[in-house]
């Protein structure tokens, strides 16, 4: 195979991957409420097992936004997203999706999940006022990666959004939350 032909072929693999997995809506994106609270109930377990950090800043933050499963595809362009559960006191308080688009040198399919941590009533209040939070908008976002979740503290985290991926697998490097848009939804019960 010349590699016209090869460049060819993995372009059109890619575009009827990013197209499948965006298409998928009506089977992976329609869970119910239920199906919603035990995937997003499910993945903070596992984040706070998995990140001793996590379950500090969780332990103090007002509410938690979980959005267990985000699927993601691109070739120069690229969309993501996902559904996910706002929790107040341990409890269910209201349903989000997330979506992204982007741009630029990229290729891939990917699957991952990510958590918000509102600290205060100032960043809860964006979400809850916001027709359609962007988080390159948000107030005091911080992206806690694996060096700087096992360095923070509850005295350090007062304020503000954190954010923590978890469960990344595929085939695409890195992930940009820049643009990524958040709108409430109500799911079928």
């Amino acid at each position: 195979m010349n590699r016209s032909t090869s460049s060819n072929l993995f372009i059109k693999i890619t575009l009827f991957a990013a197209f499948a997995v965006l298409g998928m809506g009506a089977s992976v994106f329609a869970a119910s409420a239920v199906e919603m609270r035990e995937k997003s109930e499910i993945a903070l377990r596992q984040l706070y097992r998995t990140n001793p950090g996590a379950q500090a800043i969780g332990e103090k933050a007002l509410a938690v936004l979980v959005f267990p499963e985000i699927y993601k595809a691109s070739f120069l362009f690229g969309f993501q997203r996902g559904d996910g559960v706002l929790y107040e006191s341990g409890s269910a308080r209201g349903y989000y999706n997330t979506t992204a688009a982007s741009w630029g040198l990229q290729a891939g399919l990917q699957k991952f999940g990510y958590a918000l941590f509102f600290m205060d009533q100032d960043a809860l209040d964006y979400l809850n006022n916001s027709k359609g939070f962007e988080l390159g908008s948000a107030p005091s976002l911080v992206v806690a990666d694996s060096g700087y979740s096992s360095s923070v503290s509850t005295t350090t985290a007062q304020s503000g959004i954190y954010a923590f991926f978890f469960s990344q697998s595929g085939l695409m490097a890195g992930i940009d939350v820049q643009g990524t848009k958040i709108t409430k939804y109500t799911p079928s019960k």
